[in-house]
């Protein structure tokens, strides 16, 4: 099994447009990039996507064009999900899988394209292309949010999706033993948003769970390129 991070980024990403900012600044000058936050699981020669960011299309070409088999909504924001128009004329439409409220809100847009839909109820595991997932619920108010782990051969990579720090216990009972953990942290630690974690609510959280690694994602340019434990468009990571 292996996971691409398509991309770290938040919302707006980095640079964002008209910033004057050091991470702005340095990304300009660099090439440096955090395209919105998508990942890319691969198994058996198959892909799942997880979100549909609106750099899908880039973040395809980037990565060698593959071909996407199925794609699974972790909620129903902007950039988490309005991308999978992309996929208009470029291949067959894949199939999509979400918790139920997810689904029926994010499918409701596409509603032009025709594809197969899978409702996956939150603490379910399910089989895909030989990786069982499980979906977990997660606090991202006020939209229903699903993060999710990934086990393959022996290996558990759990995912939060966007969340504040007050993740379910039931959901906390399904991070353990992770060999990877991708979670939220939107912004600098002396900066609080109650629907996110910040970077210090991450690395705790990371700690107090002790994955053997983590990586932040769905970071906003504010938070400066150099920090440890931050994830980074294109990072690869194999478990076999």
């Amino acid at each position: 099994m292996k996971i691409t991070l398509l991309g770290t980024g938040d919302a707006i990403g980095t640079p964002k447009v008209g910033c004057k900012c050091p991470q702005c600044s340095h990304a300009r000058k660099t090439g440096a990039m955090r395209l919105r936050t998508s990942l890319l699981v691969e198994n058996e020669g198959r892909h799942i996507l997880i979100d549909s960011s609106p750099d899908l299309r880039q973040q395809l070409l980037l990565h060698g064009s593959p071909h996407i088999d199925a794609v699974i909504w972790t909620h129903g924001h902007y950039d988490h999900f309005i991308g999978f128009g992309e996929f208009y004329r470029v291949q067959k439409i894949p199939p999509v899988f979400a918790a139920p409220q997810v689904l029926n809100y994010c499918a409701d847009t596409f509603r032009f394209l025709t594809f197969d839909k899978g409702e996956i109820p939150p603490y379910e595991p399910f089989e895909l292309f030989g990786i069982t997932i499980t979906l977990f619920t997660v606090k991202h108010p006020p939209a229903f949010t699903c993060g999710m782990v990934f086990e393959n051969a022996g290996f558990r990579i759990g995912f939060t999706s966007d969340t504040n720090i007050d993740i379910p216990q039931q959901s906390l009972d399904l991070l353990t033993d992770l060999d990877l953990l991708l979670l939220d942290a939107l912004v600098p630690s002396d900066i609080r948003i109650h629907k996110h974690m910040n970077y210090l609510d991450a690395c705790t959280l990371a700690r107090s769970l002790a994955p053997d690694e983590y990586r932040c994602v769905h970071l906003s340019h504010l938070i400066p390129w150099e920090l440890p434990h931050l994830g980074n468009d294109g990072d690869v990571f194999e478990f076999r």
